[in-house]
């Protein structure tokens, strides 16, 4: 009896040994693992895409391949049976788009891709900009397709659903920094950018010249942010453009043409689809456009850009001056004279010319 109890004490003590023996080797498999695949030093990223109702195999498998972990099977195993992997909570993987680095361990990977936090590109689309001109930046910095953004910011539906009466979202789509998702849905990167507009406008102080009816309409509105494109094309040092807006505003009252070359640009780029002009010539001036400030009075049928703040207040409250021309005085400053009449603006022009002329010697 005595040997056959020593007998069994030694085999459970083999078994306990064996037990542990294997417990510790699973440890170092499971710590090898999930152990980073590279140093700092040697690190590399990916961006990895996961669309929504992607399974957690399909992604370990995705990061497999792109060896930024060692083990596809460990990761399905520690989604599902987190606290034998020593994983304090449940694993609730996040569609987006993630930059994932081959020196992160799994458990660093897996707690960024139940984290949200996704990767995001920042964008600035600087005021003045057109409609194509920011389809081609988003394209480029692989928000959205070109095509695809226009054609949603042609979108009758959407246009209807913000109130705006254009046939685009031309001169609504406001000038910031943005932090888009890779691969996004192009109507949502132009609502995106409607809903900035719209919400920074409420900061306007309104000349009651649009508000005569109390609140301002979606057509009065639309008439501030055309003059407000056609004054961020116009202007260059920012206390320039409330009185770049009153020669507007009081050729508009007068009803004559803004003369604006920027509308002309505008034709030539954007609805002719030519290159920009180096200089715009006389032939350019009798193009037949409803967008030709030179040939028809009036605001144009629509904004010709995305403007800012700055071209945005100066149109939704021009100061009242009795000028109704600006000329350049100075090229590099960017700064003008302004002028009440014709004949002062003509003097403006032959000193702007002599002096330019006098510097060329």
């Amino acid at each position: 009896m005595k040997k056959s109890s020593g007998k069994i004490a030694i085999i459970s003590m083999c078994a306990i040994s064996l037990l542990f023996t294997l417990m510790a080797a699973g440890f170092a498999l499971n710590l090898y693992l999930s152990s980073p695949l590279t140093s700092e030093e040697k690190a590399y990223s990916e961006r990895i895409e996961i669309p929504s109702g992607t399974s957690v195999h399909t992604v370990a498998s995705r990061l497999a391949e792109k060896k930024l972990i060692r083990s596809a099977g460990l990761m399905y195993l520690t989604a599902r049976y987190p606290s034998v992997f020593l994983r304090k909570k449940s694993f609730a993987l996040k569609s987006g788009v993630y930059t994932v680095s081959s020196a992160m361990t799994l458990h660093e990977i897996m707690d960024l891709l139940e984290s949200g936090k996704q990767e995001y590109i920042k964008t600035v689309i600087p005021e003045g900009l057109t409609l194509t001109k920011i389809a081609e930046e988003l394209e480029e910095r692989g928000v959205c397709e070109a095509e695809a953004f226009i054609s949603a910011a042609r979108d009758t539906k959407l246009l209807s659903d913000y109130g705006i009466p254009a046939d685009s979202f031309e001169g609504y789509l406001f000038p910031e920094t943005y932090f888009f998702t890779p691969g996004m849905q192009a109507e949502n990167v132009v609502s995106m950018m409607a809903d900035t507009f719209f919400e920074r406008v409420k900061g306007l102080s309104i000349s009651p010249q649009y508000t005569k009816g109390g609140n301002l309409t979606p057509a009065e509105l639309h008439k501030i942010v055309t003059l407000a494109s056609i004054v961020e094309r116009e202007y260059r040092v920012d206390r320039e453009a409330p009185l770049i807006a009153s020669v507007f505003t009081n050729r508009i009252k007068a009803k004559s043409g803004l003369y604006s070359c920027a509308t002309i640009e505008y034709i030539i780029t954007e609805i002719l689809g030519r290159p920009h002009p180096e200089v715009i010539t006389y032939e350019d001036l009798k193009l037949d456009s409803p967008y030709n400030t030179y040939r028809w009075a009036g605001l144009t049928p629509g904004p010709i850009s995305n403007p800012g703040m700055i071209a945005l207040q100066a149109a939704a409250n021009p100061p009242e001056t009795n000028y109704f021309y600006f000329t350049l005085n100075d090229a590099a400053a960017g700064t003008h004279t302004f002028t009440e009449s014709m004949d002062s603006h003509a003097k403006a022009s032959i000193q702007y010319r002599t002096k330019k002329a006098a510097i060329k010697k």
